[in-house]
């Protein structure tokens, strides 16, 4: 019976006793770890949206300088300062999926001076934005399509609820490549969108964004409306 005792005290202390330090250590590198993993993809984040603020820069200049190469531009050099945008949103670069329309026919689509110019539609995008889905009209000029310069354009005007308040009450336009589209899908990236030249004076053939290009949701994304005063 004496060494009953001993015994059970043992076994009643072993099993009362604190997790050992290797344990708590083995622990807590895994929660630095963790942290240290979590801070590393934060950063990471924070660095791909610095490159993509970056590339659409670099993309808006080399729209502001387009305007000075053209003799048929409604901007002077002087009028370029007021030209504005939104802040880049990695968020609106979204990839649709593409379905052609290869029985489509020609038709005439209108342009804001009473003219009408001819296009086809090319493929249909579908792509989900904030969760809801949506679909868009790609279109072919094609008087454009003559030219070998613009044999693979394609040419997307839409509009959408900031029309009229933010942007151009008119619409605004895409301008993607047939290169675009690998395996079925295309990146469509709104922060890209620009005005029409109407936006900006009169007496220009400005194609009328279907109906079926009206988006009912807001894209606060790309060229705002163009405005002198401010």
């Amino acid at each position: 019976m004496a060494m009953a005792f001993p015994v059970l005290n043992w076994f009643q202390i072993s099993r009362q006793r604190p997790a050992r330090p290797d344990r708590m250590m083995h622990r807590t590198s895994k929660l630095r770890v963790a942290g240290m993993v979590f801070a590393w993809l934060v950063s990471l984040s924070g660095f791909s949206q610095t490159l993509y603020n970056q590339s659409i820069a670099a993309h808006r200049e080399a729209y502001k300088a387009d305007f000075l190469k053209s003799a048929k531009s409604p901007l002077k050099k002087e009028e370029l300062a007021y030209l504005r945008f939104y802040a880049p949103d990695s968020t609106y670069r979204i990839e649709a999926s593409v379905r052609r329309t290869p029985e489509a026919e020609p038709f005439e689509l209108p342009t804001y001076d009473g003219q009408k110019k001819t296009y086809v539609s090319y493929a249909v995008l579908s792509f989900t934005l904030h969760g809801k889905p949506h679909q868009l009209t790609v279109y072919r000029s094609l008087q454009l399509a003559r030219l070998p310069q613009y044999r693979d354009y394609l040419f997307l005007p839409f509009k959408d609820a900031t029309n009229g308040k933010e942007t151009y009450g008119g619409g605004r336009y895409m301008d993607l490549r047939l290169g675009d589209i690998k395996d079925g899908k295309l990146i469509l990236d709104f922060n890209k969108a620009y005005n029409p030249y109407c936006a900006y004076s009169d007496g220009y053939a400005c194609p009328i964004p279907p109906k079926e290009n009206h988006l009912a949701v807001s894209i606060p994304v790309g060229e705002r409306q163009f405005d002198k005063i401010h």
